[in-house]
């Protein structure tokens, strides 16, 4: 049976809000035919408590330090950014959870490389069941995990529109029969899933993986629940882990800025320890509802 298509929203920068299915790149961009962009993604909520776009300044701050990386010239200021999703906000009365999907490219060829900046809003999809429990897989990254630290051309930390190898990652672990691939370094090291942070408990302590040196992007969500626990007065800390060390940790979990904090209850066929209680107070301290 055909599923029924996502409800969605499009708006372009000096155009404002399109119909869905309108063109709004050529066929040359330089985000299509190369990768040659960025993007972000935040969370929208539109409940008893209104309309709300969950940690806008911070994913407009990364996604400003992406297009700073990759020398996009004339890229929208924050107040550009800020003037179209307020636009956009004010025509959108989907209830429930919505994806914000901030778009940025080189622009078209011909065009000398004249930026392109929009945005999509759509009607995001139940994401219960992997909230309660993810299992995983770990895949080789094909880099040791210091292999960014003096190679900025590698584009460290840019969540750049060059999503080719994570799609493939996520197909990857399906075929092995998980709903979650996590990118090992070739030196052993847990690094961060295709689209998600990292988070592990071990010696009462919350852990996520460092990005000095490592080339993992900033995680807006993991920064929240790190933030929250540290004013709480849980100790946090980066360090890089083994898979083994995952294994044998008091909690892992995979932090999403669209779906959530995801407990991971299996990783390469072993069971991992996973207390609900706190994977709901993770959930909550980065803005999503607590699971039962």
């Amino acid at each position: 049976m055909n599923q029924p298509a996502p409800v969605q929203l499009v708006a372009v920068l000096g155009r404002g809000v399109v119909p869905p299915g309108t063109a709004v790149a050529s066929g040359d961009d330089l985000g299509l035919t190369r990768g040659d962009g960025c993007f972000d993604a935040l969370r929208i909520t539109n409940d008893a408590d209104g309309l709300r776009v969950h940690y806008r300044a911070a994913h407009l701050e990364r996604l400003g330090r992406s297009a700073a990386q990759l020398q996009i010239s004339d890229a929208p200021a924050p107040t550009a950014w800020n003037e179209l999703i307020d636009l956009a906000l004010a025509e959108w009365n989907e209830p429930g959870e919505a994806i914000l999907k901030l778009v940025l490219t080189r622009g078209a060829e011909s065009s000398h490389s004249v930026p392109l900046a929009y945005l999509t809003i759509t009607a995001a999809p139940d994401y219960t069941p992997v909230r309660r429990g993810v299992t995983a897989v770990t895949l080789d990254r094909g880099f040791r995990s210091d292999a960014f630290a003096d190679a900025p051309w590698l584009l460290g930390g840019v969540k750049t529109l060059s999503y080719a190898v994570n799609v493939a990652a996520r197909r990857e672990a399906a075929v092995r029969g998980a709903g979650e691939p996590i990118w090992r370094s070739s030196d052993g090291y847990l690094l961060e899933g295709p689209t998600s942070g990292l988070i592990l408990a071990r010696d009462d302590r919350l852990w996520t993986t460092p990005t000095a040196g490592t080339g993992i992007l900033v995680s807006v969500t993991v920064g929240a629940v790190l933030d929250a626990a540290g004013k709480q007065g849980v100790g946090t800390g980066e360090a890089l882990f083994t898979v083994d060390e995952a294994i044998d940790c008091d909690g892992l979990w995979l932090a999403s800025a669209i779906r959530g904090v995801l407990p991971v209850v299996e990783l390469d066929g072993h069971g991992v320890r996973h207390d609900p209680a706190v994977t709901s107070v993770l959930a909550r301290a980065a803005g999503f509802p607590a699971i039962g």
